[in-house]
Order: structure tokens, then C-alpha cells, then sequence
């Protein structure tokens, strides 16, 4: 009897278990959206995505199918500094919401920039059950402070890990006087 049960379990993990979503390879091709446009997408604790508007499952590129179940990090560019998404994550995780911009690659390889406002989702009694994510078009002029200063983050990633990027991020937090999201917000609105 348990060889049968292990077998089941077996078969059970093999069908629930997610398909492996092939990542592109990035292209030079921008895509964009309104100003009126707004790009919806939900998630459970884990990063999983539980729901995509119309919007975001035309930017990315895949179908709803492909979308749900999936980590959010399968839109994730290469280009994104890790040391924006280890920030978003704490702060959600203490219950607060985060502003950040995001550079996303879509299933072709094109990309695109959004000024996004991440919150976490509460039960009745005030637990964290998962997160909701609006993104805007960002502000142009936003984006030519935002693109050199990530690209040095992704640099000091690149010889010294996280750790270096971290660094470099909480020295120009400190120049400013801000907090990171209190820094991206001031931009955008700027």
C-alpha cells in the first residue's frame, strides 16, 4: 500500500508541477503604452502571478495561460538590478507598499519601462495573503535618471554580488537625504 501511495504522490507532483517558461533573449525594441493605460497583475506570496489585465498579458507577450501560475519574475529583464526586487520584497514582506521602476522583458525579447506601485493583499485579519501591482507609463525624464544610475548598480552586481549594489544604492539614498521610494516617487512627479 504505500508503494501505491508514493506513486500517486508522485503523479500528483508531476501534474500540479509548472511548466518551465523559456526566457528570450533581449532585444533593442521598446514597447510602450498610453498614459491613460494601466497595467494590472497579481500575485500570491511566493511571486506567483494569480491574475494579469488585458494590458499586461499584451506587453508581455504570453497568454494568460502562460502568465498564471508562473513567478513574476518571468518578465524580469536582465538589465534589472536584483538589489530593486531584494528592496521591493522587504518592504512588502513588513506590510508597506514600494514604488519602484521596472525594466520587463516580454516573450519576444522586446522590453519595457514601468513606474510601478506594488501593495501587499490583506485577509480580515490583517495577514499578508498576496500582492497587487499597478504600473504606469514612467516619466521620460525619470527614465534618463533611472537607466545610468541602474546600469551602475547592475556593474557593481556584476564584480562585487549584491552586496556592492546595495551599497552603492543606500550611499545615493543617503546623498538625497530619502528613502528609495520616497527618491522614485520625487522623480516621476518631478
Amino acid at each position: 500500500m504505500p508503494k501505491v501511495l508514493i506513486m500517486n504522490l508522485l503523479d500528483f507532483k508531476k501534474v500540479t508541477k509548472r511548466k518551465k517558461v523559456w526566457k528570450p533573449k533581449p532585444i533593442d525594441v521598446e514597447l510602450t503604452f498610453s498614459e491613460s493605460e494601466i497595467v494590472v497583475s497579481k500575485t500570491d506570496l511566493k511571486g506567483n502571478i494569480t491574475y494579469g489585465n488585458e494590458l499586461f498579458v499584451e506587453l508581455s507577450g504570453y497568454t494568460q495561460d502562460e502568465l498564471l501560475g508562473q513567478p513574476h519574475s518571468m518578465v524580469r529583464h536582465p538589465r534589472m538590478p536584483k538589489i530593486i526586487f531584494k528592496a521591493l520584497w522587504e518592504t512588502l514582506q513588513s506590510g508597506k507598499e514600494i514604488n519602484a521602476y521596472v525594466i520587463n522583458l516580454a516573450k519576444n525579447g522586446e522590453y519595457y519601462w514601468v513606474f510601478a506601485n506594488v501593495t501587499p493583499s490583506f485577509d480580515k485579519d490583517d495577514n499578508i495573503i498576496g500582492f497587487h501591482s499597478t504600473r504606469r507609463r514612467p516619466n521620460r525624464k525619470a527614465l534618463d535618471i533611472i537607466k545610468p544610475f541602474y546600469e551602475k548598480l547592475l556593474q557593481h552586481e556584476i564584480v562585487g554580488g549584491m552586496h556592492e549594489s546595495e551599497k552603492l544604492l543606500v550611499n545615493l539614498l543617503q546623498e538625497k537625504e530619502m528613502q528609495y521610494d520616497e527618491f522614485i516617487f520625487s522623480i516621476q512627479y518631478s
